[in-house]
């Protein structure tokens, strides 16, 4: 198993370097030091910001510069600066020299104090097993980044690349927090065979329901940058990788309440094992699929409360609306079925290992 892990951390080093590699516009950071408004006679630009901005990174650190914001009254759309304000500046090269423009407010900073927030908390309430949990979450961040993306715009078909990437993730994960054992070797198995088999319902669901696999702003941006893309396997991916993490907890609790039993009495039969496993996952199924609902309604409750504005047949059967609610119900149904499947593979590698290490 560690030349497992040896093998996969190859494969996460060796990947990326195979890609391609593609240009990322260049950005800067700057601080508005003065805004001032102008009105505008367009149908469109109701009204414009002009903002002096002091470069704070790059080439041209420390230089002043005015720029135009311009404001259309949708806020999706608008930026509205003020007085000390961090931005994004995208810097263009025109042919006669480097040009400006406002791309977005810059807003990285708070993700990092959140970040430190939580990595700290982790680390302090999990001691060694909350680092290795920081860990396996970071290696999970990466292996998306760096190894699924590069794989799906290279060309592999996107089922394929997440179910491979959920299975380097789950493995990592398992051991990293559980050791090599059978504990963990149980929780890995019934993670992947849940997996499995939610990749397999999200496939049926997607061709019964004839989804286009366009639920957002998003996948259009992503057509508009690679219509190649095949969209419907992309949806498929995404419902699969959202299962991921509900799946994995589902697993180590259930493989880790079987083990303790087991440690505290090691006379009880594989049957029996099994039934206190299933018993224990029996309360873990409410609370956990419950989660896992709130979590897409939560993300969707804009959808929810259009609801209210258009015809209810209608509603429940637009493409967005049935995409969510699909993934809600497959992300349970992979947490319901994990916990035989982890229950019985747990009872019968934990019962008959010896010293309960894997070698």
């Amino acid at each position: 198993m560690k030349k497992l892990i040896l093998m996969i951390l190859s494969f996460f080093i060796i990947f990326p370097c195979c890609a391609d590699e593609t240009r990322i516009l260049p950005s800067e950071t700057g601080i508005i030091e003065s805004v001032k408004y102008v009105d505008t006679n367009d149908s469109i630009v109701q009204a414009k910001q002009i903002a002096s901005v002091k470069i704070k990174s790059g080439e041209f650190k420390g230089e002043t510069i005015e720029l135009e914001n311009a404001l259309t009254g949708n806020p999706y759309y608008d930026i509205k600066l003020k007085k000390g304000v961090q931005v994004l500046l995208h810097a263009e090269d025109n042919g006669n020299g480097v040009e400006f423009s406002i791309e977005d407010i810059k807003r990285s900073n708070t993700l990092i104090w959140l970040s430190i927030i939580f990595c700290g908390l982790l680390i302090y309430v999990g001691k060694k097993k909350g680092l290795y949990s920081l860990v396996s979450i970071a290696l999970t961040i990466l292996l998306i980044t760096h190894i699924l993306s590069p794989m799906i715009l290279f060309g592999i078909s996107p089922i394929l690349s997440s179910i491979l990437i959920c299975i380097i993730s789950t493995l990592i994960t398992m051991y990293l927090v559980g050791g090599f054992n059978a504990k963990s070797t149980s929780a890995s198995i019934g993670a992947i065979l849940s997996l499995l088999f939610a990749s397999l319902l999200s496939g049926i669901t997607i061709a019964t329901a004839h989804l286009t696999g366009f639920s957002g702003e998003n996948s259009i941006f992503l057509y508009s940058a690679h219509p190649e893309l095949n969209f419907v396997s992309l949806t498929i991916s995404t419902m699969v990788l959202a299962t991921l993490g509900a799946v994995m907890d589902v697993a180590m609790s259930i493989s880790s309440t079987i083990n303790e039993i087991h440690e505290t009495d090691n006379s009880k039969s594989i049957n029996e094992l099994f039934k206190s496993g299933m018993n224990v996952g029996r309360d873990i199924i409410g609370t956990m699929a419950n989660t896992l609902i709130l979590v897409y309604m939560g993300a969707s409750l804009p959808l929810v409360l259009l609801a209210g504005n258009i015809d209810l047949q209608k509603f429940i059967n637009l493409n967005q609306v049935v995409t969510e609610i699909a993934s809600a119900l497959i992300g349970s149904i992979a947490i319901v079925i994990c916990v035989p499947f982890t229950a019985f593979v747990a009872a019968v590698l934990i019962h008959k290992s010896k010293n309960n290490i894997l070698y």
